[in-house]
């Protein structure tokens, strides 16, 4: 089963020829370059011709990240308490 439909590969097939062109622009103007972005803007169009396409996938922040950003920034965070503390 594939991932994505016909019609969003097509659409992704030609917003990365049109990246290899240098022809493609993100929303705010600029020249897109990466890879990566080019892949989404043609997910977003196909999404938004109705094709079949997963759902954007969420942002994973836990704790491990909260602490490594803290520790860039050299604050401290509060420890995890615990629900059984009488």
């Amino acid at each position: 089963m594939a991932k994505y439909s016909k019609q969003a590969q097509k659409k992704v097939e030609k917003v990365m020829h049109e990246k290899k062109r240098g022809k493609l622009r993100s929303g705010s103007g600029r020249k897109v370059t990466s890879r990566k972005q080019a892949i989404a803007i043609g997910l977003s169009e196909a999404r938004k011709a109705g094709a079949k396409v997963p759902k954007k996938a969420a942002k994973k922040t836990g704790r491990k990240t909260a602490k490594k950003t803290a520790k860039k920034m050299g604050r401290k965070t509060a420890k995890k308490r615990s629900s059984n503390s009488y």
